[in-house]
């Protein structure tokens, strides 16, 4: 199963916040299963990042990333992606707009956020980290 991950589900692994940490690492733990292959988009990455950075520095933040980027697939975002976040009338946020087309041209099979009103419009399946595990384990 191809699940896509928000950055608000990488932010609560890399900076250990809980109470949705709980449920999130599981989630991310996924990524040494076969069954599953997860992904996000560089825009994910890059916020990420910053919260990462923040809490932990930036030696600490690009390391976690580079261990990320070990783990997960990276959606691309590339000029289609751009174009059909655009010139969707639904999408109010273009940042989840790009990242929502980015996961369909992975061919994910799931969106995994904490913010799945942000995703009204998706064709597939969207949830918060706790609906997936509720769900799947």
């Amino acid at each position: 199963m191809k699940l896509f991950l928000d950055a608000n589900i990488l932010i609560s692994v890399l900076n250990q916040e809980y109470p949705n940490f709980n449920y999130t690492s599981r989630i991310l733990s996924l990524a040494d299963r076969p069954s599953y292959q997860l992904f996000t988009s560089p825009i994910c990455l890059a916020i990420s990042f910053h919260f990462s950075e923040k809490k932990s520095g930036s030696k600490a933040a690009k390391w976690k990333m580079q261990l990320l980027s070990t783990k997960i697939g990276i959606a691309k975002v590339d000029h289609g992606v751009v174009t059909q976040a655009i010139n969707d009338k639904r999408v109010i946020d273009f940042e989840y707009g790009m990242e929502y087309y980015s996961a369909i041209q992975e061919g994910c099979q799931l969106i995994i956020t904490e913010n799945a009103s942000d995703f009204f419009y998706s064709v597939i399946p969207v949830m918060d980290s706790r609906q997936f595990i509720r769900k799947f384990f």
